[in-house]
């Protein structure tokens, strides 16, 4: 995971220093349709067939999408199957949309929550949220009946876990200390 993070990060970089800021969601939107084609497991059997050109593959992949890219958009697309890195374009995607949100002054919130929340509730999480990080989140909700009760926030590298399972695991290492 890592690693496909680390080959992403310099296209993602790339492409962002190119994007023009008036489009970006234009980008963004066509990034996350090819990022959903290169994911899927036929595409990526096609890439490596070493008798399929990159060119055929290129044509599938937007023909797959659907979508009329940007020069710059198509470019980087050549650029990722001619270096053989097409596995790493869900992580580009990530990575682009993650620069773009934060040139916007917006981050991802993922919350993972026992049970399922509420719009009232999500607006109670969220509001402090926001004030501690100092931007718009915009929110994931993803259940996880492991955590027991309360909620564990990931925003970025941040982690903010106010679960019960976290709980128990502080008192059990502090009592085992």
């Amino acid at each position: 995971m890592a690693e496909l993070a680390t080959i992403a990060r310099p296209y993602a970089e790339a492409l962002f220093k190119a994007a023009p800021a008036a489009e970006s969601q234009v980008w963004v939107d066509q990034m996350k349709a090819l990022g959903a084609v290169a994911a899927d497991p036929q595409i990526k059997s096609l890439a490596d067939n070493p008798k399929v050109t990159e060119s055929q593959v290129f044509d599938v992949i937007v023909a797959a999408a659907n979508v009329t890219l940007a020069p710059a958009l198509a470019n980087l697309l050549r650029t990722v199957l001619e270096n053989g890195r097409l596995v790493a374009l869900p992580a580009m995607v990530e990575q682009f949309q993650a620069l773009i949100q934060a040139r916007q002054g917006v981050a991802q919130a993922h919350v993972f929550s026992p049970y399922p929340i509420d719009a009232a509730q999500q607006a109670d999480i969220i509001g402090p949220l926001e004030k501690r990080f100092g931007r718009k989140l915009e929110v994931t909700v993803e259940l996880d009946p492991s955590l027991i009760g309360g909620v564990r926030v990931v925003v970025g590298d941040e982690v903010l876990d106010t679960s019960v399972k976290a709980r128990l695991e502080r008192m059990k290492s502090s009592l085992m200390a």
